[in-house]
């Protein structure tokens, strides 16, 4: 069975001391806020990474808002998984790794932190070629990876992405490697199309709100629909979309829409246009690891830009106000990492 997240144990301090750290917690839906815990100690097959940048996923903003409780959320909670830090301890019995390599961690959580700690296999250690905010983001690189693997594109492929946030825009880099006949996309914001253009999309069809349908938008250019539909949405309701704008016989990739679905899903409309869905999160641990190496190596390779990508920085005490920031859609932010840099660090 392969790994997923598991949420680190929950033990807030009333006040800060030599050995603790500042984390943020979950209190309740729409709030978040600084709180105080041990810096945690590895175990003999365990390391610890001291946490520089993490990225709000949208898998974070859908707790945050309320709308996606998975069996490992209660409240109050941790979140945070997109991570760019340095290893600052090492168990004893860890080969290979060692104190000061550069990682991205993937299945982790609770990672809005100074420190966590994790076996190896959460991590993936990058050059130090690679600044470190770019290093977050390549925890989005195996599910991306394979989605566009599973879509299963050749030269007379039409894909269409709908949605083109962070993630969204990194899948169209990815996709556009793959070389398919078209490369459709759509977005509620201009800035966001104007990005999938240069990476690669050779459609784009603008919004006027989120809950517009991506198939209407792209009805009288692509009649029949789009052989692959990939949603790189939050909200469940975006599989409705997908649905309608695949054509006969094809395949619709859930790299997102695994939020809550508030209309009623047409399940004989799935029948009857011969539909094949497919999940994204890699099936095995080795596919996840042979993905993460694929990934560290498109961005070593410079086939990938994820700078353009990041809108704000925001102190890990202002987090409140970043939560805010990346919920709201009616902006164009696209990216928000946050600084989990202690105050006192950035004094030595």
């Amino acid at each position: 069975m392969a790994r997923m997240m598991t949420q680190p144990s929950l033990e807030i301090l009333d006040s800060p001391g030599p050995d603790t750290q500042r984390i943020a917690i979950l209190r309740e839906t729409n709030r978040v806020e600084l709180a105080y815990a041990a810096i945690p100690e590895p175990g003999p097959e365990e390391i610890r990474i001291k946490i520089k940048w993490v990225g709000i996923c949208g898998s974070d903003v859908e707790a945050f808002r309320g709308t996606r409780q998975p069996e490992f959320i209660s409240f109050p909670t941790r979140l945070g998984h997109e991570v760019g830090g340095t290893i600052e301890k090492v168990g004893s019995n860890v080969l290979g790794l060692q104190v000061g390599d550069q990682v991205s961690c993937r299945y982790v959580w609770g990672a809005f932190a100074e420190y966590i700690v994790c076996s190896p296999f959460n991590v993936k250690v990058v050059p130090s070629r690679i600044p470190l905010k770019e290093v977050s983001l390549l925890e989005t690189l195996p599910g991306i990876i394979h989605a566009a693997e599973l879509s299963r594109i050749t030269s007379s492929t039409t894909v269409l992405i709908t949605g083109q946030g962070v993630s969204g825009l990194i899948l169209t880099q990815v996709v556009s490697l793959f070389s398919p006949k078209r490369l459709v996309v759509t977005d509620i914001h201009q800035k966001n199309l104007d990005l999938a253009r240069k990476y690669g999309a050779t459609d784009t069809y603008l919004l006027d709100s989120p809950a517009s349908s991506s198939a209407a938008a792209i009805k009288v250019q692509f009649p029949d629909g789009c052989e692959v539909v990939i949603p790189c949405l939050l909200e469940g309701d975006g599989m409705i979309d997908a649905v309608d704008a695949a054509s006969f016989g094809g395949r619709i990739v859930m790299y997102g829409c695994i939020g809550i679905c508030r209309q009623p899903f047409d399940f004989f409309k799935v029948h009857r246009k011969r539909l094949e869905i497919y999940s994204t999160e890699p099936r095995s641990d080795i596919e996840m690891r042979r993905y993460f190496q694929e990934g560290v190596q498109l961005l070593l390779d410079g086939l990938l830009n994820t700078r353009e990508l990041v809108s704000k920085t925001v102190s890990l005490e202002n987090i409140q106000e970043a939560f805010y920031l990346r919920s709201d859609q009616e902006n164009d932010t696209i990216h928000v990492l946050i600084d989990c840099e202690s105050p006192r660090s950035r004094e030595r």
